[in-house]
């Protein structure tokens, strides 16, 4: 009783052996017998779980830079590679070559560049600005040449109050199509105006109203914006049935809105409306019947028509359809 525990840590040492002999003694069998205790794999295994797992191997290129298929909120870095020039780079990332000058102040033309050398990207064409004391959209908008609603459309714009578009000093903001300012004297904007509204066929499709197309279709702004005055009336597009209005309301920033289905598996959607002159259910001619006005409803900056197209659930470009 005296010398109790005296032998305990031998005791624990040997048996803990004993479990490690027996351990790598039987190895070998419970591997042979047992596969989940082996790391091994046929050729058949690996072809079956290759759809699962796929391995990441680190070859000679490790440092090449694999651009993502999916939309960018944000500005990243691009490390230039061998063979690289502005143009390749701009084709690359979807942008235009004065956004990588503007971003990085590089010099005018196709500028030389060093390998390795970072630079710095914009997820779609224009400029970065970072907001100062009494900056707002509309002269942010004007400083660039830009339109007000494409700096409110780009969603991944912050405001501290989403419906008076207020800012705050030191955010940073990217301005779609901004033209750096000194350079906005050797640069022309095209001003593209929608001619319509034209009769049409049973099939056919036209402009529901004439004016500047102020901001065109792309993956941030599924539809083209149309802008004269306040209240010019806007017709329907194509013939059809009025399956859906809304008034009063924001409705996710479309304000005023109507929808129109030729029948076909094609809708077309009328947005910022400032008032609305048909129902749910009402039969529309194309080019004739005056569906509503034009408003600033919603999350707009200014009067104007934002005007989609749906083709069968999936919305697609109006200047494919509309003459």
């Amino acid at each position: 009783m005296m010398k109790r525990g005296r032998y305990n840590r031998p005791f624990l040492h040997l048996a803990t052996m004993g479990v490690l002999f027996i351990g790598m003694s039987m190895a070998p069998f419970l591997a042979d017998t047992y596969p989940i205790f082996t790391n091994k794999a046929t050729a058949s295994d690996l072809s079956s779980s290759s759809s699962a797992t796929q391995s990441v191997l680190a070859g000679e290129d490790v440092f090449h830079t694999d651009i993502s298929a999916k939309p960018r909120d944000k500005v990243i870095i691009y490390r230039v590679e061998k063979g690289d020039t502005l143009s390749t780079i701009a084709e690359k990332f979807g942008i235009s070559q004065d956004t990588i000058r503007w971003a990085n102040d590089l010099g005018s033309g196709n500028s030389s560049l060093d390998v390795g050398q970072e630079l710095k990207i914009l997820p779609v064409t224009g400029i970065v600005h970072k907001v100062d004391s009494g900056d707002t959209v509309y002269s942010i908008a004007k400083k660039y040449s830009s339109n007000p609603q494409a700096i409110v459309d780009w969603q991944f714009n912050d405001f501290a109050n989403p419906e008076t578009f207020s800012l705050v000093v030191g955010q940073i903001l990217v301005v779609p199509e901004g033209i750096k300012p000194s350079e906005q004297p050797t640069i022309k904007r095209q001003v593209y105006i929608a001619q319509g509204p034209v009769p049409v066929s049973s099939g056919g499709f036209t402009f529901p109203m004439r004016g500047a197309i102020m901001q065109f279709f792309s993956w941030f702004h599924p539809g083209i914006d149309i802008a004269t005055g306040y209240g010019t009336p806007i017709v329907a597009a194509h013939n059809g049935t009025v399956t859906q209005v809304s008034i009063g309301s924001y409705d996710t920033g479309y304000g005023n809105n109507i929808w129109i289905s030729n029948g076909d598996g094609i809708e077309s959607h009328y947005a910022h409306l400032s008032t609305v002159n048909v129902s749910v259910g009402q039969s529309v001619v194309g080019g004739q019947t005056i569906i509503g006005a034009e408003g600033s409803t919603g999350r707009s900056t200014g009067p104007h028509l934002h005007f989609e197209i749906r083709a069968h659930g999936a919305l697609v470009n109006p200047l494919s359809y509309v003459q």
